[in-house]
């Protein structure tokens, strides 16, 4: 470990130490090239979260279902309906 005797030495220590540290961090993370996108076997395998609730069927059914008379619906629509 380096020990400065004086501040001016201490200033040019961190002024150096800073810039080998960014020039380290920039060759890790430096790509060739531009990054390009996944491939498919990559993309297949990418596993994500859907919404948990959907407002598309609550939309349907608050506003098109009861539009008319509530007897639009019988109830084998509505279990057609549930299923899809």
């Amino acid at each position: 470990m380096y020990n400065p005797s004086n501040m001016k030495e201490l200033c040019l220590y961190v002024k150096k130490a800073r810039r080998d540290r960014a020039a380290e961090h920039r060759r890790l993370h430096s790509h060739e090239g531009l990054c390009g996108g996944l491939t498919d076997k990559e993309y297949r395998n990418v596993i994500h979260k859907q919404k948990s609730s959907f407002s598309k069927a609550r939309k349907f059914t608050h506003n098109k279902m009861w539009r008319d008379t509530h007897t639009k619906f019988e109830l084998k629509d509505l279990k057609l309906i549930a299923k899809s």
